[in-house]
């Protein structure tokens, strides 16, 4: 365990959009200092981090730098692999959403942290901005049983086109981005999902026949809640009702309302919240409301990187402080569970019992 005078040495594996932001989060936060950076190819990296070496491989780079922490930011396959090996050679892991490609790999690693005494801190961003706890606290104060709506498409052209590209040669859209919207559903409500169902429709001849670039998951909970989370990528996509979250119970809703102009290709735009609109569904003598639905402006939201700060700082403190993470490690193996059963119902035409 390093104590506080001593920084963290941690390794960064992956420097894509999320790698280069939680590696400039370990630059600029003193409880962590980077032993190196971890990439298959030469990249272009910000001025701030100009400084470090960029090695090819990571089972040489953790044997050669023996780090404490490793930051595993590669593609969606090799996460497992690749978190077993750093807890095996006595390393804490933080790794991006989703865990592992199967449940089977995802409960691998969990089990390897157990046995190993080692954190495992999976990359549910969410969880640490102000705004969406807030969305999750006034959802359940409402009560279930609940509907929850929600989606993240995105136009992508160019670069960003190209990244998604990248992304479906291993993890299809509603698995990559649904993990964290059902996570945020499965922290509202404590009920067992119990059945999952799933279309998807390829849109594109540039991605493999076998995937698909739009989806749309449906998802059962023991206590009556449904839910259904849709992504779409690509150029095709339409950018009307692109970001849709609201959740609703018999005792009213919580939504977030988005700003006018908003795009979908803006990476600030998927964690920003703008406004939280409370309504209650109760009603006076005449069968009017109540209560006006009551707006909540969120003010001074952190951006991206501020998210990635505030993540890594939370990795520092469950490594120092010690912190029990057995429910975020199971949520993060369940929300996997439910978007790997959508993608198997996408692929069989059959709804998948949990």
């Amino acid at each position: 365990m390093s104590s506080s005078a001593n920084p963290i040495r941690v390794l960064v594996a992956g420097l894509g959009n999320m790698g280069r932001s939680h590696a400039l989060a370990y630059h600029e936060n003193p409880g962590f200092e980077i032993a190196g950076l971890v990439n298959r190819s030469k990249v272009a990296l910000p001025e701030a981090l100009s400084g470090y070496g960029i090695l090819p491989s990571f089972p040489e780079a953790l044997l050669e730098l023996r780090p404490e922490l490793c930051s595993i930011n590669t593609y969606s396959d090799s996460h497992a692999a690749y978190a077993v090996t750093a807890m095996e050679a006595g390393c804490h892991v933080f790794v991006e959403k989703p865990l592992a490609t199967t449940v089977a790999d995802a409960e691998r690693v969990v089990a390897c942290a157990r046995a190993n005494g080692r954190k495992l801190i999976i990359g549910y961003i969410l969880r640490h901005h102000p705004s969406w706890m807030r969305l999750i606290g006034e959802a359940r104060k409402l009560g279930p049983p609940y509907v929850f709506r929600m989606n993240l498409n995105q136009q992508s052209s160019g670069q960003t086109w190209a990244t998604h590209k990248s992304l479906m040669q291993t993890t299809a859209p509603i698995v990559d981005c649904g993990v964290h919207y059902v996570d945020v559903m499965c922290q509202i409500t404590d009920a067992k999902p119990v059945e999952v169902r799933g279309m998807g429709l390829r849109l594109s001849n540039e991605i493999a026949a076998d995937m698909y670039n739009y989806g749309h998951l449906q998802v059962i909970f023991e206590d009556g809640s449904v839910g259904w989370y849709e992504a779409g990528w690509g150029p095709m996509i339409s950018e009307t009702a692109f970001f849709v979250k609201d959740v609703i119970s018999p005792n009213g809703s919580v939504s977030i309302v988005m700003d006018q102009g908003a795009k979908s290709d803006d990476i600030d735009v998927h964690t920003k919240t703008a406004v939280i609109r409370l309504h209650s569904a109760a009603t006076g003598p005449e069968g009017r409301f109540v209560k006006p639905d009551e707006d909540l402006e969120m003010e001074g939201e952190p951006g991206h990187q501020d998210l990635c700060d505030r993540e890594q700082a939370f990795v520092l403190k469950a490594i120092r402080e010690n912190i029990n993470l057995d429910r975020h490690m199971d949520d993060a193996v369940q929300s996997l569970r439910i978007c790997l059963a959508a993608d198997e119902s996408v692929r069989t035409g059959k709804p998948v019992k949990l």
